[in-house]
């Protein structure tokens, strides 16, 4: 015979309560994360956005275009240049660009794609560079001493670097730092090179232009940065055309170009 479960009177209602109650306490925590996501983009001031990835500006101007009055007047200035019901050429976006500028420095130049499906990524060697110096760690297997002092750093919260290249047999060793560079995109990786028994070789490919790109974990949304504004047209075109070729232009939905300060101008795939 099972068991009888004796059930007071009264433990139903008490039930519903606690479950009522840890309802509340979800919500509030889900909101409290939200505001604070939110808040660390707002906080990125413009000094900062160019040191910034491009990941991380895509989000602070996400979090700006919610906010709506959040767009400063010099914005709303270079906004008005563009037609917003227009999908311009490449040519003519390129064009655009020193127009819609707005920084002193010397601006990167962004395109940001929506892609037909997650998971797309690879790399490619732009002809003209990204024009931003790549800071390139190593990690050797070999090297007992340099890998625990890269893992110390990391640990610490210290990166100061872009790309780790590691050879394989660092592998095993850099995986107790997995959870920090892998959501940063920083963990060494087969598929992008980054694992490679010659780092040398390959890190000489990235200061020679190659660069990695992925769409984000969630979403069919790519960043990728291809080069700066004073590049001119002709290399801005060169970068560009180059990575609409390899990511593949059929899982392409639309493209938006734009400077690190300045507002994005639609793209007309059919002109690439």
């Amino acid at each position: 015979m099972g068991k009888i479960r004796v059930k007071a009177v009264g433990d139903e209602e008490q039930e519903k309560q606690q479950l009522a109650e840890a309802k509340i306490r979800k919500e509030a925590k889900k909101l409290e994360k939200q505001a604070s996501l939110s808040e660390d983009a707002a906080m990125l001031t413009d000094a900062e956005v160019e040191k910034a990835p491009v990941e991380k500006r895509a989000k602070k101007e996400k979090f700006q275009d919610s906010k709506g009055p959040a767009r400063s007047k010099s914005y709303m200035a270079k906004v008005e240049l563009l037609d917003k019901n227009k999908h311009y050429t490449l040519d003519e976006a390129i064009k655009l660009l020193p127009e819609l500028k707005r920084a002193k420095f010397d601006e990167t130049v962004e395109i940001h794609f929506t892609t037909t499906e997650t998971g797309i990524a690879g790399s490619v060697t732009l002809p003209h560079g990204t024009g931003k110096q790549v800071r390139i760690a190593l990690a050797h297997g070999s090297d007992q001493k340099e890998i625990d002092d890269l893992l110390q750093k990391i640990e610490k919260g210290t990166i100061d670097f872009d790309i780790l290249i590691a050879t394989p047999d660092a592998m095993p060793k850099l995986a107790r730092a997995a959870k920090i560079l892998g959501p940063r995109g920083l963990m060494p990786n087969p598929k992008n090179g980054t694992v490679n028994p010659n780092p040398e070789e390959v890190a000489k490919k990235y200061e020679g232009g190659q660069i990695n790109f992925k769409t984000e974990a969630k979403f069919p949304l790519l960043h990728v940065a291809i080069g700066k504004v004073s590049f001119g047209d002709v290399k801005i075109k060169d970068n560009a055309k180059t990575v609409f070729d390899a990511i593949d232009k059929k899982k392409i939905k639309n493209a938006t170009l734009k400077s690190t300060m300045s507002p994005a101008i639609h793209l007309d795939l059919a002109s690439i």
